[in-house]
């Protein structure tokens, strides 16, 4: 058996993957039909004018959808993991709603593309990146309280790292765009997706593109600290069934006895 193969591991695995292919295949179609600059654009822009727009689109949706089914593995590991520990639920609960809105941001960012509709495309990310890094803050005071018991110290200090680079990020992609967009540098920025090196602002741009890329390689690295985890889990849907046909069967007539289909894992 792969090492993806074992318990739950090829989620996380899916989730990185996929992510990075989505942004990647945009970029790469976005050049080679010079819609935008070759040196590190934003990664919304890539995603702007047709037709990487739809693959841009289409890819994060299902990039939300993996993030979901993540998020919400990680919860229920982490439940069964501290049965009776109330701190460790409520946070845990706590990170499953953060992840479930970041998600929901994501899909924000793939639908409602930057230069058509900007101000809600800045909502989603804000969701998927703001929202997104206090849920793994959440995540990684989860990881401190956990071990030793449940796994190594290694475990910690590495999603602290990521959270490290995570906060990093936004911070300079903050800072920067703020510079960027307060009118110094000329207005209505945000339909600009070509920039001369000459230009004022430029060292604004790539600061900002650069610190967006960056944030986003932080999230995906984050995920992966999942996979060794994710190795020891596995869900399965049950299915009870409360008669053996789909008829409007009259009570008397139903068994007290339900019959258990395993429907396999997830």
């Amino acid at each position: 058996m792969w090492w993806f193969q074992q318990g739950l591991s090829f989620l996380p695995v899916a989730l990185v993957v996929w992510s990075a292919a989505s942004f990647v295949f945009s970029y790469i179609t976005a050049i080679v039909l010079h819609h935008v600059d070759p040196l590190v654009p934003y990664i919304s822009d890539t995603g702007t004018i047709p037709p990487e727009r739809c693959l841009f689109g289409i890819m994060l949706n299902i990039s939300a959808f993996l993030g979901m089914a993540t998020m919400y593995v990680r919860y229920k590991q982490v439940y069964a993991l501290n049965p009776e520990k109330s701190k460790i639920i409520k946070l845990n609960k706590i990170g499953l709603t953060l992840g479930l809105m970041s998600c929901f941001g994501l899909c924000i960012i793939a639908n409602f593309q930057k230069c058509i509709l900007y101000y809600i495309h800045v909502v989603g990310a804000c969701l998927t990146f703001g929202v997104g890094a206090i849920y793994m803050l959440v995540q990684t005071v989860l990881s401190y309280l956990m071990q030793p018991e449940v796994h190594s110290k290694d475990i910690f200090w590495i999603r602290l790292t990521m959270l490290l680079w995570c906060c990093s990020s936004i911070v300079s992609m903050f800072i920067s765009s703020v510079v960027l967009y307060s009118g110094l540098y000329g207005t209505n920025l945000v339909q600009k997706l070509h920039w001369d090196p000459q230009e004022k602002g430029y060292t604004a741009h790539i600061i900002s593109t650069v610190s967006e890329w960056s944030l986003a390689f932080s999230f995906l690295s984050f995920f992966l600290t999942y996979i060794r985890d994710f190795q020891k889990i596995s869900l399965r849907a049950v299915v009870s069934l409360h008669g053996q046909t789909l008829y409007n069967t009259p009570q008397s007539f139903v068994t007290d006895e339900q019959a258990l289909l395993i429907a396999g894992s997830i």
